[in-house]
């Protein structure tokens, strides 16, 4: 059966309405869900820098002072541009994403709205087949042809409330989309460049901490600690080889003045325990000087 012009608009108008919904319905849960990642990719992302701060700050207290210190104010630097991160996760969270998920809703509503319509436009094109059948069998029959034109009217009636009301509350649904769309996007856009802007000064300030470590210093310290044990092993083995030298010698010089004196020797211990705190060398001399 031919359908009226009328109605024909009205389905046009509802498939429409149906379909801009559900590409909505579609795009948007895309769209929520990959934010739903990004956010959590850049939470990860957090997490792994901040174990990165950590080791660097481990690593720096086993190096020389000027190296220590340009890695801890590194390490100081990225763990700021970690926080920005944590800032920018909360931003895209409560910005991005969940004004995405309010849509899922806001779809259910709107496809409510729609099967009414779409209900009313069945409701109607039912009608009108059922008069068409009265027509056919009944073409005599005044008042069965009247009361199912009666119904056809109230259901056309109610078919055409239904669709003007659903384009009111889809004129409303595209312009609110459009709105909220816009600001989504520049929400993002607007939270990645606060970061990205605080992250930039911060990198720039870790990478002049790196930039004025003084190799040459720290070079000059580790030279310094890697020969310093071998100076002092030497050190040590001369005044050892020094003391034993002495001791051979006061023995042997105290036999000698026992043969040829024993008043000497005595004298010269005398002095030697007089003038203990001289050192060894002058020790020496007064021990030979008894001897001759």
């Amino acid at each position: 059966m031919n359908r009226n012009p009328d109605s024909r608009i009205r389905d046009t108008q509802t498939k429409q309405i149906q379909e801009s919904i559900t590409h909505v319905e579609k795009h948007f849960g895309d769209l929520c869900q990959l934010f739903a990642g990004y956010v959590r990719k850049t939470a990860r992302l957090r997490d792994k820098a901040d174990l990165l701060v950590k080791e660097v700050s481990q690593y720096a207290d086993t190096e020389t002072p000027n190296l220590k210190h340009g890695l801890k104010n590194f390490a100081d630097q990225l763990a700021k541009i970690q926080d920005c991160r944590q800032a920018e996760v909360e931003r895209l969270e409560a910005k991005v994403v969940e004004p995405l998920k309010t849509y899922g809703s806001v779809v259910k509503l709107k496809r409510t709205d729609l099967k009414l319509t779409q209900t009313a436009q069945n409701r109607e094109a039912k009608q009108m087949r059922q008069l068409e059948r009265m027509r056919q069998r009944h073409p005599s029959d005044r008042q069965i042809i009247s009361q199912a034109e009666s119904e056809l009217q109230r259901a056309t009636m109610d078919a055409t409330r239904t669709t003007r009301q659903l384009e009111e509350t889809i004129d409303v649904f595209e312009r609110q989309k459009i709105q909220d769309i816009k600001k989504i996007f520049m929400d993002f856009v607007s939270a990645e460049m606060i970061f990205h802007a605080k992250a930039l000064e911060l990198y720039t300030t870790a990478y002049q901490q790196i930039q004025n470590v003084d190799e040459e210093g720290d070079l000059e310290v580790f030279r310094t600690s890697l020969h310093l044990p071998d100076y002092q092993s030497r050190l040590d083995i001369v005044h050892a080889n020094s003391r034993t030298s002495l001791n051979r010698t006061g023995t042997s010089m105290s036999k000698s003045g026992t043969l040829q004196s024993r008043n000497p020797v005595s004298q010269g211990k005398r002095d030697y325990d007089d003038d203990e705190e001289e050192d060894e060398d002058e020790d020496l001399e007064d021990v030979t000087d008894n001897e001759n």
